[in-house]
């Protein structure tokens, strides 16, 4: 071989050889960088070539694929009971891509996720066609309807919690929508995407897991629970050291109960909860201080941004740096104080375990019938109060249910505690109130549910009133659904 047909050859050679770390290169380093890069079209037509694994409720699916032979699209996503499920399942559109558990388990209901190349390659061997891999929801949908059937036309959200487990057994948000309406690529699918994203009440936010509120009397559980752990109270039929008349502290301004003919001068912590007296925990706040608040506030789960169920919820917030005055407001759930209606159903989880609060988490099990890729392992997300705290605390909000402002969630037969509340917001106040109650209830068999609910602009005469009858009665009937009563 002469001297130029040599090098030619050699040129060639590494022009190969190039070549062929370069396809390894992007096939094999790069490759799942480009198969996510959101320019890629593929990996969208992809998702849509076959049927997705279904999203399963109470051992049904609530999610379909249809066949539409597109040119682009084989299929489309459609819902079973759309608007009741959309906060658990979240959307998947041609267009708009996915949310919640549609987008964060695509690997799953899309068949791509490595841990089914098993039983993909049997597939292919034995000539089935591709499927998609289901995910199994530990929502109960007896639950879950009586929440969305209570809440109604309302803004508002309801959240139910096995406390044994931490199994999420209802996630509901008001007003909802039909993830159906824009899973296409049409222009019906476009116009009802621009009218819910304009929709000034907000049906796909997630009022569950993404809205905060101020959680108003509610939060007295947390006070109450600190005052018990720092060893201020011992026993919820302990008097406390309460004026008629309590002044915030560095101001002259009177805090006022709810109405003025609360018994609450000295009441003792039950009769405080019972019937919600602000001037009894908002000194008490003060006395125990920002920093005990919160710490006890962050043992059931506030300031935590990485509560994933899977779906990220928004972090809970109690404040730190606040005044005395301030302070005293945030013991009664107000001021800077907010929660999530996930958070607050933790709370009264934490208390029906005995303290013990367990990771919340929404699904049960990821894979096919007959080949489960993953099951959830149940465990403890912290231990929030002892379990003689837990107890005292079990003892108050039961009085709240027998002789307070939660009578309207009693069940007979059941054991019941809760705790109404009110929350001030807006501009000097100015604002409908939001309505809470929460709750826990057992039954003579063990079996135990946890309840949150809040109605946005629950407005009534009286603000324990409010907690007591709007919200209290969505919550008896989701624990009464959970029973089985």
């Amino acid at each position: 071989m002469n001297k130029p047909i040599r090098r030619v050859s050699i040129f060639c050679l590494v022009l190969i050889l190039a070549l062929m770390v370069r396809v390894n290169w992007v096939q094999g380093v790069q490759a799942s960088a480009w198969a996510n890069n959101k320019e890629n079209e593929r990996t969208k037509y992809d998702r849509y070539a076959s049927p997705r694994g279904n999203i399963i409720v109470g051992g049904q699916p609530v999610t379909k694929s249809d066949f539409v032979n597109g040119l682009r699209y084989k299929y489309k996503r459609s819902w079973v009971d759309g608007p009741m499920y959309a906060p658990v399942t979240g959307y998947s559109s041609q267009i708009y891509d996915a949310s919640q558990l549609e987008k964060l388990e695509d690997g799953v209901l899309s068949g791509t996720d490595s841990r089914l190349f098993f039983r993909n390659t049997l597939d292919m061997l034995t000539g089935k066609p591709k499927q998609g891999g289901d995910v199994v929801t530990t929502i109960d949908p007896k639950v879950q309807k009586a929440g969305f059937e209570g809440l109604g036309n309302r803004k508002g959200a309801a959240v139910a919690i096995d406390p044994n487990t931490g199994a999420i057994l209802a996630l509901v948000s008001t007003p909802s929508y039909d993830p159906g309406t824009f899973a296409g690529g049409s222009d019906a699918d476009s116009a009802a995407w621009t009218a819910l994203q304009a929709d000034p009440n907000q049906p796909m936010l997630n009022r569950a897991l993404r809205q905060t509120y101020p959680p108003g009397s509610t939060f007295k559980l947390i006070t109450a629970a600190t005052a018990f752990e720092t060893g201020k109270y011992k026993d919820p039929g302990e008097a406390t050291q309460t004026p008629e008349t309590y002044i915030l502290p560095g101001t002259s301004t009177p805090l006022v109960n709810d109405s003025p003919d609360e018994d609450c001068e000295n009441a003792t912590l039950t009769s405080a909860l019972a019937i919600s007296c602000n001037t009894v925990f908002g000194k008490m706040g003060a006395e125990l201080g920002g920093d005990a608040l919160r710490a006890q506030a962050e043992k059931f789960g506030f300031n935590d941004d990485k509560v994933d169920i899977p779906i990220r919820a928004a972090a809970s917030y109690y404040p730190s740096g606040s005044s005395p005055d301030g302070t005293a407001m945030d013991a009664i759930g107000q001021h800077d104080t907010r929660a999530t209606p996930l958070q607050m159903a933790m709370v009264a989880a934490a208390v029906a375990n005995n303290g013990s609060l367990m990771q919340p988490y929404l699904v049960a099990q990821e894979g096919a019938p007959g080949h489960a890729i993953s099951t959830h392992s149940e465990h403890q997300m912290s231990q929030a109060v002892s379990p003689a705290t837990a107890q005292k605390l079990q003892q108050m909000m039961e009085a709240v249910v027998k002789s307070g402002t939660g009578k309207r969630a009693n069940i007979p037969g059941v054991t019941v505690g809760g705790k109404t509340g009110t929350a001030q917001h807006g501009q000097d106040n100015s604002g409908k109130p939001f309505a809470w109650f929460v709750s826990y209830a057992k039954d003579s068999g063990g079996k135990q549910v946890a309840v949150a609910v809040v109605v946005e602009d629950g407005a009534a005469q009286s603000s324990e009133i409010s907690g007591g009858s709007i919200a209290a009665p969505i919550a008896k009937a989701m624990m009464q659904a959970a029973l089985g009563k």
